[in-house]
């Protein structure tokens, strides 16, 4: 007997990754090996030594194919066993286990926008809809659009056992979001990709499209982002190491060290219209979606909990937006002795 793994992995595609995956047939009982690929064709190579390597990092149970087949995340290595230098997962590794004793913790709010060809759905061919309104957490098929492709991924989400804590249509017709978390910075970020993945696969059976872009329609409509909720030990007990936290994003050149990592198109999208602070100026604030910072109402309230970076796009890097974050706050809270 045999099963199939679905090797998935992140190419090396500019100015934002794709995933891609193929199907390894392994015997019953078998451990996962590592695997080779062609990065010529992943733009992770040069066509003269193209061979990459596929080294397994994390197993889910396969909800397309059910049974015993299993969805494998993979980083990418030289064939000398150095991470290659698309490979960020291994950049957040280090990082993860410098601070480990903040016991970081993350939950990203993934919104995307579904397309049927080249329109959003929703949208009327040669026209646009009715302006933004009703659309946010609707009901109804005058107003909402793609719910039976959110409930199947919903429902292949949760039977490969990732850790999603909720859905919701988004401001714009045909946009969606589903929120991963709260977890561990590498475990938040690993199974955002498997969820992407899975979105992806999912409207594929739909003959539907999903894309991050962060700016899919042009003019008065709601970009879409990656929203990053983030605490650590420090902050979940004690109200003064979350305004620390807030202000050490905005010190030291900070703001734009994490801007320019924060997603390809951000400026687009962070205009300081549809609940966005300006790219190029940092805020904070308490219940403020206009700020580039959120606390949270109830965390002011408590005097303890977490915080929300609204600027990464939806084409985040999740390994580089939850490595810079634990970077600068946890480092500021050691500095600060808040941990």
């Amino acid at each position: 007997m045999t099963y199939k793994a679905e090797y998935i992995w992140i190419d090396g595609t500019q100015p934002t990754a794709k995933l891609r995956s193929k199907t390894k047939i392994l015997a019953d009982g078998a451990e996962l090996p590592v695997w080779g690929f062609d990065g010529s064709s992943t733009s992770q190579a040069e066509g003269h030594a193209s061979d990459r390597v596929l080294k397994p990092v994390a197993s889910y149970p396969d909800p397309i194919r059910g049974g015993a087949h299993v969805l494998v995340l993979c980083e990418v290595f030289d064939i000398d066993g150095t991470p290659h230098e698309s490979n960020t997962r291994a950049a957040l590794r280090e990082t993860s286990e410098r601070y480990a004793d903040q016991e970081s913790l993350f939950g990203i709010e993934q919104e995307y926008t579904f397309f049927q060809g080249a329109r959003p759905l929703g949208f009327p061919e040669g026209g646009f809809p009715a302006p933004q309104g009703g659309y946010y957490c609707g009901v109804g098929a005058d107003e909402i659009f793609g719910r039976a492709v959110v409930e199947k991924h919903l429902d292949n989400c949760l039977a490969a056992g990732l850790t999603l804590s909720g859905i919701n249509a988004e401001v714009m017709p045909g946009q969606w979001e589903f929120q991963v978390g709260p977890l561990s910075p590498l475990e938040v970020a690993d199974q955002l990709w498997v969820a992407r993945w899975l979105l992806y696969r999912t409207a594929e059976d739909f003959g539907i499209s999903a894309t991050l872009d962060p700016k899919p329609v042009k003019g008065d409509w709601n970009g879409a982002g990656a929203h990053t909720n983030f605490s650590t030990k420090a902050m979940r007990e004690g109200y003064e190491a979350v305004v620390e936290a807030a202000e050490a994003l905005g010190r030291d050149g900070k703001p734009l060290e994490h801007i320019k990592h924060y997603g390809a198109g951000v400026e687009s999208r962070l205009t300081g219209a549809h609940e966005t602070a300006p790219w190029n100026e940092y805020s904070y604030g308490v219940s403020d979606r206009g700020a580039s910072v959120r606390i949270p109402w109830q965390v002011e309230v408590d005097k303890k909990g977490y915080i929300e970076d609204r600027r990464p796009n939806a084409n985040v890097d999740p390994y580089v937006v939850t490595r810079l974050i634990v970077d600068t706050c946890a480092a500021a809270l050691e500095k600060a002795g808040l941990v």
